[in-house]
């Protein structure tokens, strides 16, 4: 893979997209917005993807449904209203709303009033469930998405642990966070995990995925402490767009998945989200020790994240040197191509291709 950055296809200056489209996180995605907990029937709640708020909830038959939360008669939240699992009603007027967005009804009409509520629908979004996360779509053609991540496992999950973390830092800062073997021996020094006293060259090999890339399966570090924990296993690591880290450490017939998400609040704010499943029953009992261990690692990128980010702000530019910054390099290229082959209407084409890179952490 080159450290250049390219964009797919060929496009004049007149039909090139914003550079905002680079900038920002793609509205053409599938983000996680829920994870830790169930969302039980019945229930609704208020979420923020992308600056927009959204009232997200379970009708009484278990379908998820995500509207925008904004009644459109006078701008009340209808997350502020009340949810008998069928529909919502909007605290300020009573106006219903079903979980597909269409108004049900409006109190306040008579006999003689010029409207029909079936005509007034409150914006809808794409919502699935998949592993036991909650994934919101914000854009368009979902086919052409990047997909959702695929977090099976070969035998039944015996754990379960997830945590969330909201970071005040911009998007682009906290997924790079997710790919940057330079921070760990610094970010993450612990002497649970890895001292910075223990740094040593590591050489990883690296393949393209349709919408990413993977750092192939290899013998874990020896001076990560948690994996010698686990008798030194095969691990592999996926990057996949929009902010998405999976990592997938096998352990003979077992197998354990670790994976980081990370979703846009705002221009701001973004929420790391990590989840760990396993089939070793061994890892049952330790499910609140392990959420605590997640629960650290992302304090410890919450922190200097947000330091970086006061940095940033004072002079917004990034310096991206040797192959430790590599991919760092690959996460802008990807973001860039996959907006502007969805700005010209194309299906998008990874052009990375397998690279050897070598760092010291």
């Amino acid at each position: 893979m080159t450290s250049s950055t390219t964009i797919a296809g060929k496009a004049s200056a007149a039909e090139a997209p914003a550079a905002s489209e680079f900038r920002e996180p793609p509205r053409e995605a599938w983000y996680c917005v829920k994870s830790t907990g169930s969302l039980a029937l019945g229930a609704m709640t208020s979420i923020t993807v992308l600056g927009e708020q959204i009232v997200l909830g379970r009708m009484k038959t278990g379908r998820l449904f995500a509207l925008r939360d904004r009644c459109p008669h006078r701008g009340a939240p209808l997350s502020e209203g009340r949810f008998d699992g069928d529909a919502i009603t909007c605290p300020f007027h009573g106006w219903r709303f079903g979980g597909d967005g269409r108004c049900q009804a409006m109190p306040t009409l008579v006999d003689g009033d010029v409207a029909d509520p079936g005509q007034v629908k409150v914006g809808a979004f794409p919502v699935r469930e998949s592993d036991g996360i909650i994934w919101l779509y914000m854009g368009a053609e979902v086919a052409a998405a990047p997909p959702l991540p695929a977090l099976t496992l070969a035998g039944a999950t015996r754990c379960r642990a997830a945590v969330s973390v909201l970071v005040e830092a911009s998007y682009d800062l906290c997924v790079l966070s997710l790919i940057d073997p330079g921070h760990v021996g610094y970010v993450h020094n612990s002497w649970w995990w890895r001292p910075t006293a223990t740094a040593r060259e590591k050489v990883k090999d690296f393949e393209p995925l349709p919408f990413g890339f993977r750092m192939t399966a290899h013998q874990a570090s020896t001076n990560s402490r948690g994996y010698r924990l686990l008798g030194r296993p095969q691990t592999e690591v996926d990057f996949l767009l929009p902010g998405q880290r999976i990592e997938r450490i096998r352990i003979g017939e077992r197998s354990i998945i670790n994976a980081t998400f990370a979703t846009p609040i705002d221009a701001r704010r973004t929420l790391f989200t990590n989840v760990l499943l396993s089939d070793l029953p061994q890892l049952m009992p330790l499910s609140p020790l392990i959420r605590w261990v997640g629960r650290a690692f992302l304090r410890q990128d919450q922190r200097i994240l947000e330091l970086a980010q006061q940095g940033l702000d004072r002079k917004p530019t990034m310096l991206l040197l040797g192959q430790a910054d590599r991919l760092a390099q690959w996460y802008f290229r990807l973001k860039r191509d996959y907006a502007a082959a969805r700005h010209e209407g194309k299906a998008f084409s990874n052009t990375l291709v397998p690279e050897r890179l070598r760092w010291r952490t």
